[in-house]
């Protein structure tokens, strides 16, 4: 049995492949590259910063609060949410709001104004919801007052 012509047919099949674009170890992207990796995210928490600033509904809660620290922190845990190159070198999220006494409302404004900021970033809703998904386990940690 001669198999010249089978290696023939596979040479040709992977050039076809290779020519059309179609990489048999292509990988899908990260949530920290669909969000624009660093410089996206600091777009996306830079809006939002901004949003809650105007938030009636929780600016009064961030009077006492570092806003560029707490840019910077939501920065690092976003990227590190997103699996991104990124340590967060911030506190425990329990430890911090346990004498804040935030409501399930608050943190629902808080989550509008992001994705709020997300939509003028031009984020996808799909990419939205990737990283509010990973951001939504933390809300018992952060609510105390039910």
């Amino acid at each position: 049995m001669n198999i010249f012509p089978q290696t023939l047919v596979r040479i040709f099949l992977c050039l076809s492949i290779s020519a059309i674009g179609i990489s048999p170890q292509a990988q899908a992207s990260t949530l920290y590259e669909d969000l624009g990796q660093d410089a996206g995210i600091s777009r996306i928490v830079d809006q939002t910063v901004q949003q809650i600033l105007n938030d009636s509904r929780i600016k009064d809660g961030f009077k006492e609060t570092n806003m560029k620290r707490l840019a910077s922190l939501l920065k690092e845990q976003f990227c590190v949410l997103a699996d991104g190159p990124c340590k967060y070198n911030g506190d425990d999220m329990k430890i911090v709001h346990e004498n804040l006494g935030i409501t399930s409302a608050q943190f629902n404004a808080l989550a509008e104004d992001l994705q709020s900021a997300m939509e003028k970033c031009e984020i996808p809703f799909s990419v939205q919801n990737k990283l509010i998904a990973r951001l939504a386990p933390m809300k018992r940690d952060i609510v105390t007052v039910r």
